[in-house]
């Protein structure tokens, strides 16, 4: 394909205008031509202020010829339906996290968008942090030894107003979960693809600050990886008044702790070097040095600043972008965004049958 790739957006609550800074921090390579939206008045005002087309259904938008890329910004629920919709239109997608809340209907996503040519991406924008590459890359090439154990922890809040925003929020059918599926889902699909597929877990969930919503604000879970790893997972929108996602890895030859987005801690033994009998002296934080310089302060995140959530997705977006340009595939594709679902449901299904081990 040659010249702009040409996007529409359809939902324009909460994420769809993040999607459109994003998509306007690469006007050199993407072009915003349209939005949609059930709530006309929401269509309106962010069509007013990209200077695009607006529409009130799915179904208009798609019937756009001048459209070659659908970013999907629906509740959770939908996702799959909507992104469907769009492929059989001929169009590329690009779907908000999760892919979906059901495994079936993310199975059908995966047999349609098989069928055809279409490229889908699913957005997990912090797998394009420079902390996590570099983290990334430090396991897959052995870096830290063989691996031992990993801990997702998301500790942030969200008021009742927040789920009383929307009906379909706090819902199983729509938001398919809560604290875990919505929130802290980034920060699990990070530490599986860094330490590797989740073959089982034990959880417990509750509702423990909020009312009028089915899923839960609080999740705690103990994993097990295929490579014989062992995790923990801490995930809450009740922890006033909101602190950091923190990821942490550890292996036989050296560790690595992403907080807020930034790496805060990083060190890794020499092959040939015969570790301290109490570990490295002085804890041997060699973050500095693999980020080229100190490491900058933690900045804003979707936990404590929603609105920075477009930068963030600048990079995901121009990996799908070249994907569709290039023939190859973006990073993170239905495929991979299904795993980290499959977790989650086999956490409620742990905490539903009393913490009882659950395969994933």
């Amino acid at each position: 394909m040659t010249g702009k790739l040409r996007f529409g957006i359809l939902g324009c609550g909460v994420i769809g205008p993040q999607h459109a800074i994003a998509l306007q921090g690469l006007s050199d390579t993407a072009e915003l031509v349209a939005v949609a939206d059930t709530v006309p008045g929401r269509a309106e005002k962010l069509a007013a202020e990209y200077g695009c087309a607006h529409h009130s259904s799915l179904a208009d938008l798609l019937a756009r010829q001048d459209i070659d890329a659908v970013c999907v910004c629906t509740p959770s629920g939908m996702h799959a339906q909507h992104a469907m919709d769009a492929i059989h239109a001929g169009k590329h997608v690009v779907i908000e996290k999760p892919v979906d809340v059901q495994l079936g209907v993310i199975d059908a996503l995966i047999a349609a968008q098989r069928a055809t040519d279409r490229k889908v991406a699913v957005i997990s924008q912090h797998r394009f942090d420079r902390a996590t590459q570099i983290v990334h890359a430090a396991a897959q090439g052995g870096k830290f030894g063989r691996l031992t154990l990993g801990t997702a922890q998301v500790s942030w809040w969200r008021a009742q107003s927040y789920y009383d925003s929307g009906e379909w929020r706090g819902t199983w059918a729509l938001d398919g979960g809560g604290a875990l599926m919505n929130q802290s889902v980034h920060t699990l699909d990070l530490l599986q693809w860094i330490m590797g597929d989740i073959t089982e877990v034990c959880a417990y969930t509750g509702l423990l600050a909020h009312e009028r919503m089915e899923v839960e604000d609080t999740a705690v879970a103990t994993l097990r990886f295929a490579s014989g790893a062992l995790g923990l997972l801490e995930a809450t929108t009740a922890a006033y008044p909101g602190l950091t996602a923190r990821l942490k890895v550890h292996g036989e030859r050296g560790s690595a702790v992403i907080d807020n987005d930034e790496l805060m801690y990083f060190h890794s033994a020499p092959a040939e070097q015969e570790g301290a009998a109490y570990g490295a002296s002085g804890g041997g934080n060699q973050a500095a040095e693999v980020l080229g310089g100190a490491a900058s302060p933690a900045g804003p995140t979707a936990g404590s600043d929603p609105a920075s959530l477009g930068m963030t997705h600048r990079d995901q977006l121009m990996d799908f972008i070249s994907a569709v340009n290039e023939g190859g595939e973006p990073l993170v594709n239905v495929e991979e965004a299904r795993k980290v679902v499959a977790v989650i449901l086999a956490v409620y299904g742990s905490a539903r049958n009393g913490g009882r081990p659950t395969p994933v």
